[in-house]
């Protein structure tokens, strides 16, 4: 089966009628049971838990809908300036809460192909996902993962590639992204890239998505990080930056926020590790 034909299958085999949220039976995907201890360890957290940071992320998935529906696309990219600044646990964070919402499937993809660890969250041993998938090897149906949380769905990176920036900016990605975005009206389709200073993976891609999230680290990042990666990202893509680990924003951290509120950016501090 050649691979246009294999994204459309998938897609009638994940959902039955589509764009009906409510009546989504998962049929071909596989399942789960998300580990709840482990994932409270990593610092993700759902099903109703009330503490600033599963507040924050609320707010932020709140923000990041209204700013995905005013530009009209469903489609976020999740990156950060360098590595450690905390983005696949924002991605996966946004991914859960959004899912639990009755009003929205979400689909989480790892398209960090050098280090592809969204699986790890889940307990879930490295199995095949996005390179075999842009390799040829792998069919999509046999690599999607129903989490077990709401309507979250998530595609695992696969293994470790050297040569990820052609494949993320190739057109069998870009043909990917675009039917993932349309196939369901009511999903949100959210991709952990690769940090945006460190590779050219996620520039490559970002044309593809309708906008992009950036991840950065109190205390750590810093304003020249942050302000090189959001100009190559541009802004008629970021909708903000999301300040990780840092409840109390210093002086330095609010004038960065004005900085990207002039851009258009939801700024928002969060307590996730």
């Amino acid at each position: 089966m050649d691979q246009t034909a294999d994204i459309a299958k998938l897609t009638r085999q994940t959902a039955n009628g589509r764009g009906d949220v409510k009546n989504i039976v998962y049929t071909k995907t596989r399942r789960i049971e998300a580990p709840r201890e482990r994932l409270r360890e990593r610092r993700v957290y759902f099903d109703g838990e009330h503490n600033e940071i599963s507040d924050a992320f609320k707010m932020l998935r709140t923000q990041i809908l209204i700013k995905l529906r005013d530009r009209g696309g469903n489609a976020l990219t999740i990156t950060s300036p360098g590595e450690g600044e905390g983005k696949t646990v924002t991605a996966i964070n946004l991914a859960v809460n959004f899912a639990i919402e009755v009003d929205h499937t979400v689909l989480l993809v790892d398209a960090n192909l050098r280090h592809p660890n969204v699986h790890e969250f889940f307990g879930v041993k490295p199995t095949p996902g996005l390179s075999e998938y842009l390799l040829g090897e792998c069919p999509l149906e046999d690599m999607l993962i129903h989490s077990g949380i709401g309507n979250f769905v998530f595609l695992p990176g696969g293994r470790p590639l050297a040569n990820s920036s052609e494949l993320l900016g190739s057109n069998l990605m870009e043909n990917l992204v675009l039917e993932l975005k349309t196939r369901y009206p009511q999903r949100i389709v959210l991709f952990d890239l690769p940090p945006v200073l460190s590779t050219s993976d996620a520039l490559a891609f970002s044309s593809f998505a309708d906008a992009a999230l950036l991840v950065a680290e109190a205390g750590r990042t810093s304003y020249e990080s942050i302000t090189r990666a959001a100009e190559l990202i541009g802004p008629e893509k970021l909708i903000g930056v999301a300040l990780n680990k840092g409840f109390e924003p210093s002086r330095e951290a609010a004038q960065r926020a004005g900085w990207l509120h002039r851009l258009g950016g939801a700024f928002k501090s969060l307590g996730a590790r």
